[in-house]
């Protein structure tokens, strides 16, 4: 911090008494932009997170022991690697020919043979960057008044307790302008701040203390992984400090503030380098000046949106609330405070600069975490950035976006080494080393990942009109995705029509002669993703003007793709043809992509498709479907996007009852013990938005579509007064609405570039040409009033 004399020490330190950090009730702060507990956290999915995109905390709130569980986002074992696999190439005429003639279990077989990859110890997984300890020396007595929360709305995490009349007060905030964690310690007394602190790490972490009261935690991951350093600083202000073996001591102080900074050799060649000079310019702050810029960069992010769907049960704490929720209490506010946690939780955890939001967002205590904690692409890690457009966090995607770019080359490499191919591909999964291709079975054998990754890349442009970033950064790589696929296309000889494969429906299976097969030509999540490719490619392409040439190729092959198909029992067709499921309640239900996230069902525009889909979740629901976190908020998505609102919400209260843990992150259920994965945090949150606006669809297709903003299009009973305002639509428009007794009010359409859009209520529509920053104000009958 910066220098100060001991007069100005003396100012502060009556100043910090007379404005004592006051409570959430003091603040009168809304209930539904706070998680708040009666007690520390036992376990790791009931500690609080902090994150800066990049940096992230998970806060315990313990009395006399503290802990910080540390991460950093590029902490990963492993390393860039390319295996070649000739097999795949050499193996793919064959299983097609098995798979057209209907010798299924023999394509499975030689799948299985020839063309999987074992698990790579050099693929690596995300590991925790160490745990930040705190050893308070307290006073005798009870302790009383005790408050644990997170401010939503400050991005902070703040423990209060009292003993003997004295208030301590802890705060911790990951800033984003200061690449840092801070830790405030306070006490209404002077001269009670007590403790030793140190940082740890069960395997590969060496700690030492530099002069200047500096930790330093530094190793290596395996694998020839990242190498890591946390420096941390630790001032006082009164009392002592001193170095005691690897930690650090204060004692009698009147506050304290810890400032650590963490880096890897992932994104610059000197981690130590950087962490210096990370801690010397945050310590150059005074805590008001760091308090006062990350609140400020934060703000401008979580504060678009508005959401009050009425109360509830708030001014219980909110573990106890989640309890009487499950328990059937409707709490309207309960469902405020979910949504705008997941808001919180992107911010927290993807920010330009840093990587995406891997399957525990960046909050991973593990060594050898679920499924790497990498980036799962056949829908977790698309199910992160669900929200980041339809929830006003555009700029979140960021991280999304750099990683796609970092992606191209590898995946030109594997689309021409595995596939014969030109253009770019990835499978299933991937991770910080650019991995293109890791799958153990044939449940993965599956080519649609960076298909579907350049969804994210037309979306970011449907939202925002940014005409540069189309032709830029979108364009280039929705027309190699495709360049991929008019290669990788054959013609069905029983239908003529063209099909994608040996692919399968991600992670389900079939059965065949009582076994179960997973490689199909053609499944229907395959095709569905390929036609939307294409489609958003040749939009892109008439949008700039150019590449007719290309653009023609996809129109023509686009017609000559296979359809969508329904079964004898009315359900959506998951594979070519009408299997019979291993699992029928499988946690993927792939085959309604094209309803959610897609658009290619609706019930509008394909009301027989609709009801095939309608059919689809209630079967899969009937057998089980829906019991993981994401797997479930995906359920949800399925019935806002058939106008379902109450089906919609008994689906939430379920996500609720069965899948969110303490802290209200996502409880992903398997077999040897539930874990956390925050997709279904997200696929939640972004749900949510559906149920209240929704604009996937269009009143004319091509490159001059108009989107039609449909208001209210799942509301439940549940929510029945409420408004919400900032959430964004396709058009770059941001809407605001207002309703009473299940009705709309009012609606504000905010047009930020302006152009044409179709708003529908219920049978109602009506169309506006709009200038950039117009504002529309409407009634319940869709008609002009004055704002």
């Amino acid at each position: 911090m910066k220098e100060i004399s001991p007069i100005r020490i003396a100012v502060l330190l009556l100043m910090s008494i007379l404005t004592m950090p006051l409570t959430a009730a003091q603040e009168k702060v809304h209930p539904n932009l706070q998680l708040w507990y009666r007690q520390p956290a036992k376990i790791w999915e009931e500690a609080l997170p902090v994150g800066n995109g990049r940096l992230g905390a998970m806060v315990f709130g313990g009395v006399s022991k503290e802990r910080l569980q540390l991460n950093e986002d590029s902490v990963w074992s492993g390393h860039r690697f390319y295996a070649d696999k000739p097999e795949v190439r050499e193996n793919i005429p064959r299983v097609r020919e098995l798979l057209f003639a209907g010798k299924y279990a023999e394509a499975q077989a030689l799948v299985e043979k020839n063309m999987t990859t074992k698990p790579d110890p050099r693929y690596g997984a995300y590991q925790p960057l160490g745990d930040l300890s705190l050893d308070f020396d307290l006073p005798a007595g009870a302790v009383t008044n005790y408050r644990r929360e997170l401010r939503l709305d400050l991005a902070l995490a703040r423990t209060t307790f009292d003993i003997n009349g004295v208030v301590f007060t802890r705060e911790v905030f990951a800033s984003a302008p200061d690449q840092v964690i801070v830790i405030h310690l306070t006490a209404s007394k002077p001269g009670m701040i007590s403790f030793q602190t140190g940082l740890g790490r069960s395997t590969g972490g060496q700690v030492h203390v530099e002069p200047g009261s500096v930790l330093v935690l530094g190793g290596q991951c395996p694998e020839g992984g990242s190498q890591f350093r946390a420096y941390m600083k630790v001032m006082a202000v009164g009392g002592k400090t001193s170095a005691m073996g690897e930690k650090i001591a204060v004692a009698n102080a009147d506050s304290a503030t810890l400032v650590l900074a963490a880096n890897t050799d992932y994104y610059r060649p000197d981690p130590d380098k950087n962490c210096r000079e990370q801690i010397e310019k945050a310590s150059a702050k005074t805590l008001g000046e760091l308090k006062k810029d990350q609140q400020a960069d934060h703000a401008a992010l979580f504060g678009r949106i508005n959401l009050d769907l009425g109360a509830g049960t708030d001014d219980l704490p909110t573990d106890e609330r989640l309890q009487r929720v499950r328990t059937g209490v409707s709490d309207p506010g309960f469902c405020a405070l979910y949504f705008q946690y997941g808001r919180y939780l992107l911010i927290s955890s993807s920010r330009a600069g840093s990587l995406p939001a891997n399957l525990q967002g960046i909050w991973n205590p593990h060594f050898q975490p679920p499924w790497y904690s990498d980036f799962t692409i056949n829908i977790n890690a698309q199910m992160n950035y669900w929200p980041a457009e339809t929830a006003n966090l555009s700029e979140c995607a960021k991280p999304l976006f750099g990683l796609i770019d970092a992606l191209q080359e590898p995946g030109r490499k594997t689309a021409q080494e595995r596939y014969g191919c030109r253009g770019t591909v990835l499978s299933t999964r991937t991770n910080p080393w650019g991995n293109t291709d890791l799958r153990g079975s044939g449940g993965l054998l599956w080519q649609e990942g960076m298909a579907w990754l350049c969804k994210h890349l037309w979306e970011h442009y449907a939202f925002t009109r940014d005409e540069n970033f189309l032709a830029s950064r979108a364009f280039p790589v929705m027309k190699e995705a495709s360049q991929f696929y008019l290669d990788f296309l054959v013609k069905n000889p029983q239908t003529g029509r063209l099909v994608s494969g040996p692919s399968s429906s991600p992670e389900n299976t079939y059965l065949i002669g009582g076994k179960p097969v997973s490689v199909d030509m053609g499944p229907t999540m395959t095709m569905q993703i390929i036609r939307e490719l294409f489609d958003h490619t040749i939009q892109a392409g008439e949008k700039m003007g150019k590449e007719a040439d290309f653009t023609a190729k996809l129109k023509a092959a686009r017609d000559q793709l296979a359809p969508m198909q329904i079964g004898k029992d009315g359900r959506l067709l998951e594979w070519s043809r009408e299997f019979k499921e291993t699992d029928p309640g499988h946690r993927h239900t792939s085959h309604l992509y094209g309803l959610y996230p897609g658009s290619q069902i609706t019930p509008q525009q394909t009301p027989e498709l609709a009801a095939a889909a309608r059919k689809t979740i209630e079967f899969r629901i009937a057998n089980g479907g829906g019991y993981s976190g994401w797997s479930r908020a995906w359920l949800i998505g399925f019935w806002t996007r058939l106008n379902e609102g109450d089906k919609a919400y008994e689906n939430l209260m379920v996500l609720f009852a069965k899948s969110t843990f303490p802290n209200l992150f996502d409880n992903h259920w398997r077999k040897n013990g539930d874990v956390f994965q925050i997709d279904g945090s997200f696929g939640a949150t972004a749900a949510i938005v559906e149920m209240l606006l929704q604009s996937h669809e269009s009143e004319d297709h091509g490159s001059n579509a108009v989107p039609v903003l449909d208001l209210l299009p799942a509301l439940p009973k549940a929510w029945p007064t409420g408004s919400i305002s900032g959430l964004r639509a396709r058009g770059a428009f941001e809407v605001d609405l207002d309703w009473k007794s299940n009705r709309l009010q009012q609606v504000t359409i905010h047009a930020i570039r302006g152009g044409a859009c179709k708003v529908r209520l219920g049978d109602r529509t009506a169309e506006f040409q709009t200038k950039p920053g117009e504002v529309l104000t409407l009634n319940s009958e869709l008609k002009r009033i004055a704002p």
